[in-house]
C-alpha cells in the first residue's frame, strides 16, 4: 500500500527526521526531504541509504522560502507531510525570541499555505511536551491546557492553535500533533544519531560529547529541584519508538479527518543522574560532571512524563526500548561518529 505514497519531511536530515525516514523506508513509503542543513549535514542522507538501501529524494531549501517549497511540490506527488524543520534550543530561544518567533511560525505557515493550494490536507506535526507549560502536573494528558515557560515552547503552543483553527475551517484537513517528551538514543547501528552543530543544548548529545572526549565535563542545569536526587525528571523516549510512532500516526491520518494531539513518551521518569548513570554502565566511561545553574528565569518544570495512553488507543503504539537500550545506542554513535 505504501508504494502509492510520497511523503515529504520537512529538516529530515535532522536528529528525528532521519531517524524517521529510516523507518518510512523500510516500511516502502517515498520519502522526499526537504533541509536547509542549518543544524544537519548532507552527509546524513548517504547514510540513511547505506541503512536503508534507499536513497530519498532531496530539496535543500527553506520552508519560509516559498518559492523552494513550490519548486519541491512541483517535483514531487507529495500525498502528507511531516512536519519537523524547526528551531528547537530552550536556551537560545530565550535569547533570541524574535528569531523562533519568525522561523518556526514562517515555516509552518509557508508550508501549509503551498499544501493546501494542492489540495495536500495531511500533516503529521512535531510539537513538544513543552506546550504543557509550567502549571500542570504529571503525568501530562492531551487534555490538559497548554502554555509555555519559554520562546521555544510558545511558538510551539502558537502552531497548535493555528493548525487547530485551520482544521476547524477547513474540516478536511487530517493533522496530527505529536507532543514528544524527551528523545535520546540512536539508530542501532551507530550511523546517525544526535550531533547538533556547536556546544549541545540537551542532555544526551552533552553527554556523548563528554564520553568521546570532545567536552570536558557535563554541565548539570541545578541539583536543587523537588525530586528524589535534586536534578530534573523526565520521559526519556528511545528516537527510534519515536520514529515508529511517526509511523503509526501516519497511518492514522490516511484514514481519519480533523486534528488530534498526542503524546509520544513512555509514561516513565528519570533524573539527569538516572540518565548519567546509566550511560556510564552502557559504555564503561566514567561522565565527569559539575552542578551549574538552572536555565533563565526557572525555564524547568521539576518532572515531567507522559500519560501515553492516547497513541496507544489512537495508533495501536507503545514504546518497546528502555533505558539502557537508549544509552547502548547512543554511546554506538559516539564510538562511531564522534571518536576520531
Amino acid at each position: 500500500m505504501n508504494a502509492s505514497h510520497t511523503v515529504l519531511v520537512t529538516g529530515g536530515a535532522g536528529y528525528i527526521g532521519s531517524h524517521t525516514c529510516c523507518s518510512l523506508l523500510n516500511s516502502g513509503y517515498n520519502v522526499v526531504i526537504i533541509d536547509n542543513f542549518s543544524n544537519s549535514s548532507p552527509t546524513v542522507i548517504d547514510a540513511i541509504e547505506t541503512i536503508t538501501g534507499k536513497r530519498p529524494a532531496l530539496v535543500k531549501g527553506d520552508l519560509r522560502d516559498a518559492a523552494a517549497v513550490r519548486s519541491c511540490f512541483d517535483q514531487h506527488p507529495i500525498d502528507a507531510v511531516i512536519h519537523f524543520a524547526a528551531l528547537k534550543a530552550v536556551g537560545e530561544s530565550t535569547a533570541k525570541p524574535i528569531e523562533y518567533y519568525e522561523h518556526n511560525i514562517l515555516c509552518t505557515t509557508t508550508l501549509i499555505k503551498e499544501a493546501r493550494s494542492r489540495g495536500m490536507k495531511r500533516l503529521v506535526y512535531s510539537s513538544s511536551a513543552t506546550v504543557y507549560g509550567m502549571a500542570n502536573t504529571a503525568p501530562f494528558r492531551e487534555d490538559m491546557p497548554t502554555s509555555a515557560s519559554n520562546p521555544y515552547g510558545w511558538t510551539k503552543v502558537m502552531t497548535e492553535q493555528m493548525l487547530t483553527d485551520l482544521t476547524a475551517s477547513d474540516p478536511s484537513w487530517s493533522i496530527t500533533l505529536l507532543r514528544y517528551f524527551n528523545p535520546i538514543g540512536a539508530h542501532p547501528s551507530g550511523l546517525i544519531g544526535d550531533d547538533p552543530n556547536g556546544v549541545p543544548a540537551n542532555l544526551m548529545p552533552y553527554v556523548n560529547k563528554v564520553a568521546a572526549g570532545i567536552l570536558p565535563e557535563l554541565p548539570v542545569l541545578g541539583d536543587d529541584y523537588p525530586t528524589p536526587d535534586g536534578t530534573c525528571i523526565r520521559d526519556y523516549i528511545h528516537v527510534m519508538d519515536l520514529a515508529d510512532g511517526h509511523l503509526a500516526a501516519l497511518d492514522y491520518v490516511y484514514s481519519h479527518k480533523g486534528v488530534e494531539p498526542v503524546n509520544l513518551g513512555t509514561g516513565v521518569g528519570y533524573s539527569v543522574f538516572d540518565v548519567v548513570h546509566a550511560y556510564e554502565r552502557a559504555s564503561g566511561k566514567t561522565i565527569p560532571y559539575r552542578v551549574a545553574d538552572r536555565r533563565p528565569n526557572n525555564a524547568d518544570v521539576p518532572i515531567a512524563y507522559a500519560d501515553p495512553s492516547k497513541a496507544e488507543r489512537l495508533f495501536n503504539w507503545k514504546t518497546s526500548r528502555g533505558l539502557d537500550d537508549m544509552c547502548r545506542d547512543s554511546w554506538t554513535f559516539a564510538k562511531t561518529r564522534l571518536i576520531r
